[in-house]
């Protein structure tokens, strides 16, 4: 690998993902658009997550069956259409309809990183994943800017147009770029399915990884879907561009991801793991203040968003580090089970930080947030516990100290 393709790889990540999160600030734009209410208008984020999650069930498992090259610019070809239709779209239907398809379509981040993962040496896998990880949160978190920037001056159907042509170009960026390589296996692509939900199943440090992203990532879900809905509420009155700039402070994270892949290197996955959960459990302590309102409600938002996606995008990339250690031939499917779970994870938290604004108030989102987090620290030491306890058990060497 070349010094220069971990970082084309990584705005590649940051751009691909870009398509799934940029409509979490378009929300009130859409319903004002299209003439729903603002729930309605946030199913159109949950299903691209849900859309996405699909894909990456369905299709990243093709990353060891299929040469990568050109399945990953076929399927920006495709997201690219579905984003044209979708900004395009005449009412909410076709826009769901289009959503889901731009979700189950720009997986291209989720073949990209097992594909880096089997170009570097083992003692470099945390580095260049957290390299690809801060192109993916820069996607993340710049997409909302991205959207709610644009949509507040343009429209909200001007972000899906932009981000057609964008996607477009990365299409053929990537397909002259890109090294060829061959297949991992040759297996059917019902085998490829089947072996997925086995190794959730059985990979035991699998299910803990996808544990750990499904409850803190869900929180941060949770989070960035009902903040639209607060910030151009009556408490703040203010416009979609805040939820961008919003977004631009949280950005700083990306700055820890090639960090966190050092430690990772050097201290474990696991450590760094824990260090992301009891930062999401101070990030849901600091957003409860965003409640208050004014200036210092917006300095608590934008402080608890900025620790909750450092624990969300820093675990990610301990959790991946892990998983790609176990079966170097099985590495896309691997990121399968996890990231299926993941979104299936924050697209549940999506759904449930609308109701809980909509229904209870932000206070009932900070809650969600802190209840997902205290989930993944209960199994955290209950997975420390039994791996003690598994040493305990082991049979001691002849003559080892008693």
């Amino acid at each position: 690998m070349s010094r220069k393709l971990p970082l084309l790889m990584a705005l590649a990540c940051g751009v691909g993902v870009a398509n799934v999160y940029f409509p979490q600030a378009l929300t009130p734009l859409i319903a004002d658009g299209l003439g729903v209410t603002p729930a309605t208008a946030a199913i159109v984020a949950t299903v691209t997550q849900l859309g996405y999650a699909a894909g990456i069930f369905l299709l990243v498992p093709l990353g060891d069956r299929l040469p990568r090259r050109p399945l990953i610019a076929g399927l920006l070809a495709v997201t690219g259409v579905a984003l044209l239709a979708a900004g395009l779209a005449p009412a909410t239907g076709l826009l769901l309809a289009a959503g889901a398809v731009v979700g189950a379509a720009t997986v291209v981040p989720q073949l990209l990183l097992p594909m880096a993962a089997g170009l570097v040496e083992p003692d470099r896998r945390g580095s260049v994943i957290g390299t690809l990880q801060a192109g993916l949160i820069g996607g993340i978190l710049l997409a909302r800017t991205f959207g709610g920037v644009l949509g507040e001056h343009l429209g909200w159907r001007a972000p899906y147009l932009v981000a057609a042509a964008l996607t477009a170009l990365l299409a053929v960026v990537l397909g002259l770029a890109l090294p060829g390589n061959t297949p991992a296996v040759h297996d059917r692509y019902p085998t490829l399915l089947a072996d997925t939900l086995r190794m959730l199943r059985t990979e035991k440090e699998l299910q803990r990884s996808a544990l750990f992203q499904v409850t803190v990532f869900g929180g941060f879900s949770a989070a960035w879907t009902a903040l639209a809905l607060l910030v151009t509420g009556p408490r703040y009155d203010m416009g979609t561009q805040a939820v961008g700039l919003l977004a631009l402070i949280g950005a700083g994270s990306m700055f820890c991801a090639p960090a966190a892949g050092r430690w990772v290197d050097r201290l474990g996955a696991d450590r760094v793991n824990l260090w992301c959960i009891l930062a999401a459990l101070a990030a849901a302590a600091v957003l409860t203040a965003g409640s208050l309102g004014g200036v210092v409600g917006l300095v608590a938002l934008a402080a608890g968003l900025l620790l909750l996606d450092v624990a969300v995008q820093c675990g990610q990339v301990a959790n991946q580090a892990r998983i790609f250690a176990l079966r170097p031939e099985a590495r896309s499917r691997l990121n399968t089970g996890y990231m299926t779970c993941a979104f299936l994870g924050g697209s549940a938290g999506s759904w449930l930080g609308a109701r809980a604004y909509v229904q209870l108030g932000w206070g009932a989102v900070c809650a969600l947030i802190a209840l997902s987090a205290l989930l993944a620290l209960a199994a955290y030491l209950v997975g420390r516990r039994r791996r003690h306890d598994d040493r305990d058990a082991r049979p001691q060497p002849v003559g080892a100290a008693r």
